[in-house]
C-alpha cells in the first residue's frame, strides 16, 4: 500500500453516504453517493458548469 494516498476526503453528509473527495494531485473534487446498493462518482461542477479545483499544495 503507497504512503501517500491520492485522495483525501474532505466532506461528509450522514443522508446515506454523500461525500466530496479531492485528488490531490490535480486538485479535482468528486462527488460520491451511495444509498442502498447503489452508488456513484462524478466530478463535482460549478455553476458554470467547469469542475471545481482544490489549489494543489506541493
Amino acid at each position: 500500500m503507497a504512503k501517500d494516498k491520492r485522495f483525501k476526503k474532505v466532506y461528509t453528509q450522514s443522508m446515506g453516504t454523500v461525500e466530496i473527495w479531492v485528488d490531490k494531485e490535480t486538485g479535482v473534487n468528486y462527488l460520491y453517493m451511495q444509498r442502498g446498493y447503489g452508488g456513484g462518482l462524478t466530478v463535482l461542477l460549478d455553476k458554470d458548469g467547469k469542475p471545481v479545483i482544490t489549489p494543489v499544495k506541493e
